[in-house]
């Protein structure tokens, strides 16, 4: 008895001891093993449980017990000391008394007690179509204060094989009610209690995956998901889960990118715009117009973001093919609705392309041969498991066919493009992420043998996104884009030139979002960005040109905006996304600009002072509210009813007199002369998904006013015009519309079916005469088309054999006819109706295409597929645009067509 109390008393003094000790730099497990010698203690534990951090840390005079929880602070380990020993445990803590009325007596609780754990009391019901991890992890770390209490399980979810995080993967608890959907990073954040708990993902082309977890405290868990290949549905617009009825923002487009090569288009080239003017409320002017008009807007009413950089023609060869390479872009977002408040600058749209994340884990590509294109793109990783560089390049060969033509004027034409991308990723830790991205792209083309167009952009984004905490993140992105052309004529000894134009804008943005609560998710930041605009230029080609070189003065402006929006969850029914964008606009010098008599039309004649302004001088202010707004309301689980209103302005304007958009227009900023764009849109539509979800359906409808929309004057000058102005008609628009989409996503038969009815008007009225058009009545817009009808679909014969066709009908566009004639001094005049009275025939095509697919073998150097189509199979000869041409006396009338014969195509594409 003496010596065992002898042995109690020696033990708790020597856990009682105090003792001074340093560490400097050092992992924490030869910190153990250094205050192991320094004590009479033998430390027990498995050395995979340490990690490579070190520490460095001071101790004087504190006792065992306290210098063990400190240097064990931040990690999953407890600890207990026992006579000689420190037993060390991973997440769990040793209970050391037992807990009340364990043994059937009733028992006060002592603070020293812990009350045991429900670590395995719940039960649960195993589903044999999930795959189940039958390892079981621990989270966290146990304490007493942690038992029969709720902590935070966070993580991130990604794809097994790429390692690339995923979007919108739904996770919960079985047999629970907690659950939530990972965000673009593929990280979500859950409330679980204490204990054992069961996590089940589900998601549309990832297999169902769970693992048994026991929580004893806040941490980490993460999960590779493997693609099911059951879920490989030909599916071309992809939505998860009832997104489409969840969401809270209407009017929202998704492409899925990996779904459109089985559609057939033009040459066989894949093309993510053109797929989206299959939706509705989307299209284009004509048959290889440049620009897309989105719920009745002009083409320069939408913003076009490459990785958060702005693209100003998104299109090769006159429009034919995008400029926009489907192998290295990972998302696209339309949003022809509600604006989020984070965009600004156009009043339409907001088309978001970003690139697919690179191959972390191993060297991969994905390519395509053509008739007259070839694409590559390879991804390869830089640090395995940590960053990345992924390359892009597409490239035509298109000159052979414009050669095989007879005729001669053809014969001797060139065209080329390229485009190409790079993007280097860097996962630099768990909070902090760095994505650079750079693209280029360039068209030149020479349908006669004395002139050389060229047009390109240039653009780069570097990308810093920053996790402070579970609640805030914060992303600092810097973008610059570049767009100019150049025509070189070369073809008149004393009169060849060179003319040209460029645009540069650079933007600084912060975005930051916190997550206040399950009600309430803020998004908010500032922006700014400075553009510089050469207006045009000509200088001689040659020494013996007669040709005068002259400049337009450089126009620069800044544009700033500080916006906020909450994501406002009111109950599991109702919730609205508030947001307020507040933007501002300087023009600023070095520039010229007239003053004008108001009581006369604007002209040269009318100018009655010129102010000269210096460099960053402020020529004119702008600026605004714009509101964003929009509801989401379940009427049932599978059907919802969506609402929004939104302002826009844009200070940015596209100065074009064709009635379609070409690579020689050219912007001009808002200045003392010219106001912004404002436009008002309110929307609202319902949304439904049917039982076995392969079904959704949508209506919506929506109302647009405009203001301060530019039209031109007949025969307006604007190549190398001081004074732009003189030559414009500024009017007010409205656009109105219904637009309705069924979509099939699963079955072998699967696409959708797009129909809208819409208008556009616009009204160029003035107290002058001269500026009025249609005497200052309404008149249908250039891109007004009332009826759009699209069929995309694809059936599935086997698994590596399916069909897909394409339908297409629209109104044909709105044009000025002669209606009569008169002869004037000998000289005979045509008589015009009013503006865009007529319309030019309708325009339908229908296109048919044959996938092949290689054999399914996992084990092969590359997987291949060919596609066959068949691009406008009825030969249908559709107007691009009507002319008229006085011959000998005659008015004669022209179709020009873009593809007036069927064009047939073989693509083999691969990937590795």
């Amino acid at each position: 008895m003496f010596l065992f109390i002898m042995l109690v008393q020696y033990t708790f003094g020597q856990t009682e001891k105090k003792i001074s000790i340093t560490f400097e730099n050092v992992n924490r497990m030869d910190a153990l093993l250094q205050l192991e010698k320094e004590v009479e203690l033998n430390f027990y534990f498995i050395k995979e449980w340490f990690d490579e951090s070190l520490i460095s840390k001071s101790f004087n005079n504190e006792n065992i017990a306290d210098i063990l929880t400190q240097i064990l602070e931040g990690t999953p380990l407890n600890f207990l000391i026992i006579d000689y020993n420190v037993i060390l445990t991973k997440n769990n803590l040793i209970v050391d008394q037992l807990p009340p009325n364990f043994f059937g007596e009733e028992k006060t609780k002592t603070d020293n007690e812990v009350t045991s754990a429900p670590i395995l009391q719940r039960q649960y019901v195993r589903n044999s179509n999930v795959y189940t991890d039958s390892r079981v992890y621990s989270v966290g770390k146990e304490n007493k204060s942690s038992l029969n209490t709720s902590h935070t399980v966070s993580g991130y979810i990604k794809d097994f094989k790429t390692q690339l995080p995923l979007e919108n993967v739904a996770i919960f608890v079985k047999e629970g009610n907690v659950n939530t959907v990972t965000d673009a990073n593929g990280y979500y954040r859950l409330k679980l209690l204490a204990g054992l708990n069961i996590l089940e993902t589900s998601s549309l082309t990832y297999g169902k995956t769970q693992k048994q977890v026991v929580v004893y405290g806040d941490g980490s868990l993460s999960f590779d998901l493997i693609e099911s290949l059951e879920q490989l549905e030909e599916v071309v617009i992809d939505a998860n889960k009832d997104d489409n009825i969840r969401t809270i923002i209407a009017g929202v487009t998704k492409i899925d990118i990996q779904g459109i090569k089985n559609i057939p288009l033009v040459l066989g080239e894949r093309d993510i715009l053109k797929i989206a003017t299959t939706m509705p409320g989307i299209k284009t002017a004509g048959e290889g117009a440049l620009g897309y008009n989105v719920r009745g807007g002009k083409v320069d009413q939408n913003l076009i973001l490459f990785d958060h950089a702005v693209i100003y023609n998104p299109a090769h060869f006159f429009g034919v093919f995008s400029a926009i390479n489907p192998f290295v872009s990972g998302s696209v977002d339309i949003y022809k609705g509600n604006i989020p408040a984070e965009f600004g600058g156009r009043l339409s749209s907001v088309i978001d392309i970003s690139t697919k994340e690179g191959n972390k884990e191993k060297l991969s590509g994905e390519g395509s041969i053509g008739p007259v294109t070839g694409n590559l793109s390879i991804e390869t990783p830089i640090v395995k498991g940590k960053s990345s560089l992924m390359m892009g390049v597409r490239a035509t060969y298109s000159d052979w066919i414009l050669k095989s033509i007879s005729e001669e004027s053809i014969k001797n034409s060139s065209a080329s493009f390229y485009d190409g991308v790079i993007k280097y990723e860097d996962s630099i830790n768990s909070n902090n992420k760095l994505q650079i991205t750079s693209y280029t792209s360039r068209d030149m083309f020479s349908i006669s043998s004395d002139s050389v167009f060229s047009y390109g952009n240039l653009l780069g984004s570097i990308k810093w996104g920053h996790k402070i905490d579970n609640k805030n993140s914060v992303d600092v992105i810097l973008a610059s884009s570049q767009y100019k052309f150049n025509i070189e004529y070369d073809g008149n000894f004393n009169r060849n030139f060179d003319y040209g134009y460029k645009i540069n804008e650079t933007e600084l943005k912060l975005i930051a979002k916190y997550n206040h609560s399950k009600k309430h998710k803020f998004d908010y930041g500032i922006s700014s960005k400075l553009y510089n605009i050469q207006p045009g230029y000509m200088k001689p080609l040659g020494d013996q040109s007669v040709v005068q070189e002259k400049k337009v003065q450089k126009e620069k402006g800044l544009e700033s905006a500080l916006f906020v929006s909450d994501l406002i969850e009111v109950n599991d029914k109702l919730s609205f996304d508030v947001g307020l964008r507040f933007s501002t606009f300087l023009a600023l010098g070095p520039k010229n600009q007239n003053i004008y008599n108001t009581s006369q039309p604007i002209s040269n004649e009318s100018v009655i002072e010129t102010k000269v302004y210096k460099n960053n001088d402020v020529i004119k202010a702008y600026g605004g509210p714009e509101i964003r707004l929009s509801g989401r309301y379940f009427l049932s689980p599978s059907l919802s009813v969506k609402a929004g209103y939104n302002t826009t302005i844009q200070y940015s304007h596209l100065l074009s007199t064709n009635t379609t958009a070409s690579p020689v227009d050219s912007w001009k900023l808002s200045d003392l002369n010219i106001k912004p764009q404002k436009a008002q849109q309110l929307s609202v539509g319902l949304f439904k998904n049917f039982d076995d979800d392969s079904h959704e359906v949508s209506i919506e409808g929506y109302y647009k006013k405009m203001k301060n929309l530019l039209d031109f004057k007949v025969g307006a000058e604007l190549i190398l015009n001081e004074n732009i102005e003189t030559e414009l008609l500024p009017g007010v628009g409205k656009a109105y519309g219904v637009e309705f989409l069924l979509k099939k996503k699963k079955g072998r038969l699967n696409g959708w079916l797009g129909y809208s009815f819409s208008r556009t008007l616009i009204k160029l009225d003035s107290p002058f005469l001269t500026n009025q058009v249609n005497n200052g009545e309404y008149f249908a817009a250039n891109q007004d088309r009332p009826h759009d009808f699209n069929i995309i679909s694809n059936y599935r014969i086997t698994k590596r054999y399916s069909v897909a066709f394409n339908f297409n009908y629209q109104s044909g566009r709105p044009i000025t006819y002669p209606v009569g004639k008169y002869t004037y001094a000998g000289t005979e005049y045509l008589l015009y109706s009013d503006r865009n009275k007529y319309r030019v025939p309708d325009y339908y095509r229908l296109d048919i295409g044959v996938n092949i697919e290689g054999n399914h073998k996992n084990v092969k150097l590359a997987h291949s597929f060919v596609n066959i189509s068949v691009y406008n199979v009825l030969g249908r000869n559709n107007p691009y645009s009507v002319f008229f041409v006085n011959e000998n006396g005659s008015i004669q009338a022209y179709q020009s067509s873009i593809f007036s014969v069927p064009v047939p195509t073989i693509t083999y594409n691969f990937k590795f």
